[in-house]
């Protein structure tokens, strides 16, 4: 499986988790764009790339600046002539409990995390659907997935690239374009003092990259979320319950609170293939015409 004459971008590449992503594809054989903020970080790691064999362009710049963002696409474009993989990495974190958070360190996670993957992904979309090829890889988190305390605003963001990834990829798949999440468990800054010794040492960043070859390989999937940390693989997935129909008596919510474990029973639950799903089941609960509802859609 190798990624022989792929382009691809990392930002946030500069240490860490970006790095090993990095250093991971450049070795299956792709020219990696390492991002950064800080241009040395980014400059040691190509080298890095370079001194291995493989090639590599160092361009430093936030996420959160689009002039910057178009820069080193269009720097990109320029040196090679192509973008065929983004892997949304950067990322930054202020813990803190939400009663002690303030509303400065809550936007700044969101518009590192959320923002950024966005403006990002933004400047590479038309590129991909005009060469009718794409991945893009978010990087979530279990945060935002099943909730951490003291990581609201990182919760928050990491959840809603879940989002992002969702609907891009219904909207990219008749272009090619492959988007996915990573949510990776790694021992980098951003989890010193968080783990213990040990676990860090066994969360050896180098053990989450190979999940990337899954995610944007030819055959890659779409709107998956791959959970990986210390070598180990699993997939996550939003799921919806049969439920139940109650209706819109007067009494609605005391039968629904009255019924919870039946409206939340998970046998039978399903994967949604895409948002309106829900709709769907509820009208046709409701007893409207299923093709009526294909119709207004």
């Amino acid at each position: 499986m190798s990624l022989e004459g792929r382009i691809a971008i990392v930002t946030g590449a500069g240490g860490g988790l970006g790095r090993a992503h990095a250093l991971y594809l450049a070795g299956k054989g792709a020219r990696v764009v390492v991002n950064d903020l800080s241009e040395h970080a980014a400059q040691r790691v190509a080298a890095e790339i370079g001194a291995q064999g493989g090639k590599a362009l160092a361009l430093a710049g936030s996420v959160t600046d689009e002039w910057a963002v178009s820069h080193i696409v269009a720097s990109t474009i320029d040196a090679w002539g192509r973008i065929d993989i983004l892997v949304n990495n950067a990322g930054i974190l202020r813990d803190k409990s939400f009663a002690k958070m303030t509303m400065d360190d809550f936007r700044l996670v969101v518009d590192v995390h959320l923002m950024g993957a966005a403006i990002a992904s933004k400047a590479v979309w038309e590129i991909m659907r005009g060469q009718g090829y794409g991945r893009i890889v978010m990087t979530t988190s279990s945060s935002g997935l099943y909730g951490n305390f003291g990581q609201a605003n990182y919760g928050a963001a990491k959840m809603a690239l879940v989002g992002l990834m969702q609907t891009l990829a219904i909207e990219g798949e008749k272009y090619g374009i492959r988007v996915n999440c990573l949510a990776p468990t790694a021992a980098t800054g951003m989890t010193e003092g968080v783990l213990s010794d040990a676990s860090l040492a066994a969360l050896d960043p180098a053990l989450v990259s190979p999940g990337l070859l899954a995610l944007v390989g030819e055959d890659a999937p779409t709107r998956a979320i791959l959970c990986a940390g210390a070598g180990h693989f699993a997939t996550a997935n939003v799921t919806l319950t049969d439920g139940i129909q109650i209706g819109g008596g007067a009494d609605a919510g005391e039968q629904l609170a009255a019924r919870w474990a039946e409206a939340s029973d998970r046998a039978g639950e399903i994967v949604p293939a895409y948002g309106f799903t829900q709709a769907e089941r509820e009208l046709e609960a409701a007893g409207v015409n299923v093709a009526a509802v294909a119709v207004a859609r």
